[in-house]
């Protein structure tokens, strides 16, 4: 999921903002400032139940927040790195590159999200007992119980054994600690994910069906991402499974054709088009990569424009480029792989280009380790 806009950072690492998320802070700031509010504390200004609302809104995003970031904090700990982390329609998620390297680091980083979402929970319902007891009816008691509500809901649906949600990584660790194959554990965990995804569309549609209301098609939406979601994680980790050992250089293209930045984009056309079999061209300089340009980049310029275009004003850029080293595992390139639209690595030896690593070079590796894992023997 990409962000629309930056926040900043926290802990080091970026924060932002699906547009999306627009979409959910309006429902629940309406529901609560248009419904409950009004129903549980009646006769107040419209004002406040609509400050109210804005004001519960924000703060529970702010604990959504809090939870990815707890996420983050505890990978880095645990040696893995943090893309970023992105709030969205369904809450939000924080991008971890790599994997867990023992199903204990699996448990604390995948705990810490509910465990945290809990806490919070229970601190906003200890101010909201407190003014209970001293017989206050404000606003702001339904404010504080609604978010102690919902974030203990929200932590208690997060540990609900499947993936994706936190309680599937809490599975996989168990499965992985008890098997020694976190491959099964991973599988084990998304099909339970695509149980809990199929049982939440029923329950969501014979909801909305019984004329509950609009609420059983969110829990059908849900249900849909969720087994979305979970595919998703079985199709990557056998994909691990099949490049388990396999090294960049092993399915690299070794010394691809190159050209210049200061090319245009018609000199590409004219000459390098149909003689160049790959569907990608590396920009270099002195021998080190600066750019790389694919067809689909080159395929947006008018052809009245190409012959003032440079190939650089299309390419890639520098900084967003994925480089990899040739004894580097493929399996720790490929969470890289997102960082640049092209889905290209450009594979570096002492700062200078010696092969690229394209989506077609991984998909005939997939398909060669699947083949092998299919004919090797297994051992009790």
């Amino acid at each position: 999921m990409r962000a629309s806009f930056r926040l900043g950072r926290i802990a080091g690492v970026p924060v932002g903002v699906n547009w999306s998320v627009l979409v959910i802070f309006a429902l629940i700031a309406w529901g609560l400032a248009a419904n409950q509010f009004p129903r549980s504390y009646p006769d107040r200004p419209v004002i406040l139940y609509v400050l109210s609302g804005l004001v519960a809104a924000v703060v529970f995003f702010l604990g959504l927040l809090a939870h990815e970031v707890s996420h983050a904090i505890v990978a880095k700990r645990n040696g893995l790195e943090v893309g970023g982390i992105t709030l969205w329609l369904f809450g939000g998620v924080a991008e971890l590159r790599g994997e867990a390297k023992d199903p204990g680091a699996e448990l604390r980083i995948a705990g810490i999200g509910p465990l945290v979402s809990a806490c919070i929970g229970l601190v906003f319902g200890a101010f909201a007992i407190i003014l209970a007891q001293v017989d206050y009816r404000g606003l702001l008691l339904g404010v504080l119980a609604w978010l102690a509500g919902i974030n203990i809901l929200l932590a208690v649906f997060n540990v609900l054994p499947a993936a994706p949600l936190d309680g599937g990584r809490l599975l996989r660790a168990g499965v992985w600690r008890w098997t020694g194959d976190r491959t099964k554990a991973t599988v084990v965990a998304s099909r339970a994910g695509w149980v809990l995804g199929a049982l939440l569309i029923g329950l969501g549609l014979w909801q909305f069906l019984a004329g509950v209301g609009v609420g059983g098609l969110w829990l059908a939406l849900i249900g849909w991402f969720l087994i979305g979601a979970a595919g998703m994680e079985e199709r990557q980790a056998r994909m691990g499974s099949a490049l388990r050992g396999v090294r960049v250089a092993d399915v690299m293209t070794p010394q691809p054709q190159t050209a210049s930045a200061e090319m245009t984009v018609a000199d590409f056309v004219d000459h390098y088009l149909f003689a160049y079999r790959h569907s990608a061209l590396p920009l270099t300089e002195d021998g080190h990569p600066i750019g790389l340009v694919t067809l689909d980049r080159v395929r947006g310029i008018p052809a009245d424009r190409r012959g003032e275009t440079r190939l650089a004003e299309v390419a890639c850029r520098a900084e967003d480029l994925v480089l990899a080293a040739p004894d580097e595992q493929l399996n720790d390139l490929l969470p890289r792989l997102s960082q640049c639209a092209d889905g290209r690595a450009l594979v570096v030896t002492d700062g200078r280009l010696v092969g690229i690593v394209s989506p077609s070079d991984i998909s005939r590796a997939v398909q060669r380790g699947s083949l092998r894992d299919q004919l090797t023997p297994s051992h009790p």
